[in-house]
């Protein structure tokens, strides 16, 4: 455990799987207190037995959820607050992936990827904001993408969620500061996950990111000095596959 984690309180929306639990497990490792949530009863049952194999029962707790939904991530923050006293680190991971030109894009496709995406960040962020602001601070992380700021063919959805998600996090970063709340956004490149359907070879390709280094870069920019912010980094693959 460090002293910068211990009695601290974690709240990983979609931390019942990928980078989400990825990240909730180093976090449960230097001390913290872990809350999670995800939609898949299965999923979340199996992700809160590995972290109370790192800490014992009484250092992680979770609940099914859909953050499409307001009341949903209200109940998440209220949960997590209640069950451990606090709220100190918000993580907003919980992401959907639909690739597909735009006239070939749902209506509900194009909602479930926004309101995934994006409106769950504000509706979990304008619930914790006061929850910390009550304990005097706390930090907020945002995972984001490469493709926040590269829109891809067929990538209008999903890049338009992660634009929007910069732009949020760059507001409230200013909107909050001087509470003692800092706001940082990850974007990561390239990771290994069965995230927007990747399965099979798609999962084990060695050039890619893991979710081990998303939460590494979780755990290092809680460690900055108070007095620094780090507000948005990119974390790509180094050698990723040459064009041809």
């Amino acid at each position: 455990m460090s002293m910068e984690f211990e009695e601290k309180v974690a709240l990983v929306t979609g931390g019942a799987r990928g980078i989400g639990l990825s990240i909730a497990e180093p976090l449960v490792r230097e001390g913290a207190s872990i809350f999670i949530c995800g939609r898949n009863p299965t999923t979340l049952e199996t992700a809160l037995g590995r972290l109370h194999n790192l800490r014992g029962e009484s250092g992680a707790a979770g609940t099914v959820a859909d953050v499409r939904r307001y009341e949903d991530c209200r109940s998440v923050v209220q949960h997590a607050a209640t069950r451990f006293g606090r709220l100190d680190i918000l993580v907003n991971n919980a992401g959907v992936g639909i690739f597909k030109p735009v006239d070939q894009l749902t209506a509900e496709e194009w909602d479930a990827t926004i309101q995934t995406n994006l409106s769950s960040v504000f509706y979990c962020c304008r619930e914790a904001v006061p929850v910390m602001r009550q304990h005097g601070g706390g930090h907020i992380f945002n995972i984001s993408s490469l493709l926040a700021i590269h829109g891809i063919a067929g990538g209008s959805a999903y890049c338009a969620s992660k634009f929007g998600v910069n732009g949020f996090a760059e507001a409230m970063m200013q909107d909050v500061r001087y509470d003692g709340i800092r706001v940082s956004t990850i974007m990561p490149g390239s990771v290994a996950t069965d995230f927007g359907g990747s399965t099979g070879s798609n999962l084990h390709e060695p050039w890619k990111l893991s979710g081990k280094d998303i939460a590494q870069a979780v755990i290092d920019i809680y460690r900055y000095p108070s007095l620094a912010l780090v507000s948005r980094i990119e974390i790509r693959p180094s050698q990723p596959p040459r064009k041809q």
